[in-house]
């Protein structure tokens, strides 16, 4: 994602490549709409750094507010974008024009923003399918019913609205969900800059402790951000977690203003964006560098159910396997350390069975990673139809605790996915947990690119093992 795409916009050939694979999907007659996102008001007078869409982002590779992209089945592209303006451009930044557009994108031709509303009608006449982005920008729905109100009014002249629509995400979140290698190589970089900031944060906990600093959460989440502005990343990803001590147990904790103190545990899960492609990394480390023993028991279970989740990934596996292998290492796991009992839970397939294990390990090991943090991509493999009627309800923190008419069967990995793999353990006290394991909370997250053969880890240039993460913090 360009910061200055009027100066320095992004190569052409993986996004007409891509306009052209959706385009042949559009059908005969077909014509997608596609806008980016809107700017966000941060306040009275500021706005939110902008992002672009993603879906308009993977077409186009055009970062600029005020955009459309509209593409026919024919392989016609056309841009809107904002007119060159010398007033706008002193305040905002350059602009790439209409003008400049078509060399600079690859697309066929480009108009001003301001002739959307004149032009899109005549664009949409007699043509078979409408397709445009369901319910993903406010307002858009009835912005097309306003095109399609037009071509209507031309009924005598012989113009005829499209008419079908449907839903331009599908075929754009299957192109998306196998990864080219423009993509792959995007995604390595953002991960190894996120990997470094990770060092950076670790480092700095245990310098400033040793030094007999104080240390809060925000003095981590710094570290992090510098490192990723340091390398070129435009954003996080996401809000960065950094959870000392007890806060590791909240699942979705940011970093806020917590003493991070010797002898407890940091869970940092933070990644940076780099044009337009996320990364995602989590590690818990000690704050001092050295893992007591609760706490080692602990992150070698977690260590030892990524590295299970890990070999169950690979082509051909369903996107279930690795979960199903993470949750079996945690629950026998559970069983060797005293969090659940045989008396109380029964057997290791009891305790899956019935998922007893929910108490210290309450989400899913994976999901798609690309673009999006939590990527698109359907989870379930198209054309299989579900397995049994028994209705079920799914587990919190897997798909939101909604009930399931069906068992669907799990989509089949492929090489060029990329997923993370995250399993945790959080204990909170209760009465039936060991005392000496209350409040620690540990996650493990890499992101794995499917392979043939397995799968390709590309975050583990920041340590994992619990000897060499004490080794760095030693540095």
């Amino acid at each position: 994602m360009s910061e200055t795409t009027a100066t320095s916009p992004p190569s052409s050939p993986p996004f007409a490549a891509r306009r052209a694979r959706l385009a042949r999907q559009l059908g005969a007659g077909g014509i997608a709409v596609i806008p980016t996102a809107p700017v966000q008001p941060r306040n009275r007078d500021n706005d939110f750094p902008f992002r672009p869409d993603s879906y308009f982002y993977y077409l186009t590779g055009f970062a600029e507010p005020n955009a459309w992209l509209v593409l026919t089945a024919e392989g016609q592209s056309t841009l809107f974008c904002q007119p060159k303006d010398e007033q706008r451009e002193i305040w905002d930044g350059l602009r790439l024009g209409p003008q400049a557009a078509p060399a600079a994108l690859g697309v066929d031709e480009a108009f001003a923003i301001d002739t959307l509303d004149a032009r899109l009608p005549g664009l949409l006449e007699n043509r078979a399918t409408l397709w445009w982005p369901f319910a993903t920008h406010t307002g858009l729905e009835t912005r097309v019913d306003g095109w399609l109100q037009q071509v209507r009014a031309r009924a005598r002249l012989g113009a005829q609205p499209p008419q079908v629509q449907r839903d331009v995400c599908a075929p754009l979140d299957e192109m998306r969900l196998i990864k080219d290698t423009h993509e792959l190589s995007t995604m390595r970089r953002a991960a190894q800059i996120s990997a470094r900031a990770h060092i950076r944060a670790m480092r700095r906990s245990a310098a400033m402790l040793r030094a007999g600093e104080p240390v809060r959460e925000y003095h981590l989440e710094a570290e992090l951000l510098h490192e990723f502005r340091q390398h070129g990343a435009q954003f996080p990803a996401y809000g960065s977690i950094v959870a000392a001590g007890a806060n590791a147990c909240v699942l979705h904790y940011r970093a806020e203003a917590a003493p991070i103190r010797a002898g407890e545990l940091v869970l940092i899960d933070a990644g940076c964006e780099l044009d337009g492609y996320a990364s995602d990394i989590t590690r818990t480390f000690p704050a001092d560098g050295r893992f007591t023993g609760a706490q080692r028991d602990l992150y070698e279970l977690v260590l030892a159910s990524q590295q299970a989740a890990m070999d169950a990934t690979r082509a051909g596996a369903r996107f279930t396997a690795p979960h199903d292998a993470a949750v079996r290492t945690l629950t026998q796991g559970m069983f060797d350390l005293g969090l659940l009992n045989s008396a109380q839970h029964g057997t290791l397939g009891d305790a899956i069975a019935h998922r007893h294990y929910f108490a210290y390990y309450m989400h899913r090991t994976s999901h798609w990673l690309g673009m999006d943090v939590h990527d698109c991509g359907s989870y379930t493999e198209p054309g299989e139809k579900a397995q049994t009627s028994a209705a079920r309800r799914d587990p919190p923190g897997g798909a939101g605790g909604e009930p399931l008419l069906a068992e669907r069967p799990a989509r089949v990995l492929r090489p060029g996915m990329v997923l993370t793999l995250e399993p945790g353990i959080y204990v909170r006290p209760a009465s039936g947990a060991p005392e000496a394991f209350w409040n620690i909370g540990i996650r493990i997250e890499d992101d794995a690119v499917v392979t043939e053969s397995g799968c390709e880890l590309i975050t583990r240039d920041v340590p994992v093992r619990a000897s060499e993460i004490e080794a760095l913090m030693r540095a």
